[in-house]
């Protein structure tokens, strides 16, 4: 399991424009490299992240970014989010050899 930190503001209201932070540790292996034994070591990336809101309405996508070799190691990728109501955020990141990160996060609005 990956190590991961995700930021929200301390306090939102309601209807506010809010930045999501999110870093995960992860090596982002291109495959291209060669090891210590002169091995090329496997592909190891992040291919896909996204981000769910959930409210007693339902699920829908708030954000969503494909990533490529180029995206550095511990990808730090934000976003901003529209704060509607209170809910869940369900955070996911895959990438090859089955890799899948699922973190979840309350997200509390005042009015």
């Amino acid at each position: 399991m990956a190590r991961t930190l995700i930021n929200l503001p301390k306090s939102i209201r309601r209807g506010d424009t809010v930045e999501i932070q999110t870093l995960i540790a992860h090596p982002m292996e291109t495959g291209y490299r060669p090891g210590s034994d002169g091995v090329i070591l496997a592909r190891d990336l992040i291919r896909h992240f996204s981000c769910l809101f959930s409210d007693a309405s339902g699920q829908s996508l708030v954000f969503s970014a494909e990533l490529f070799p180029a995206i550095s190691a511990n990808p730090y990728l934000a976003f901003h989010l529209r704060a509607t109501g209170n809910g869940t955020l369900t955070l996911i990141w895959e990438g090859d050899q089955g890799f899948r990160q699922t973190e979840t996060v309350a997200l509390q609005v005042t009015d």
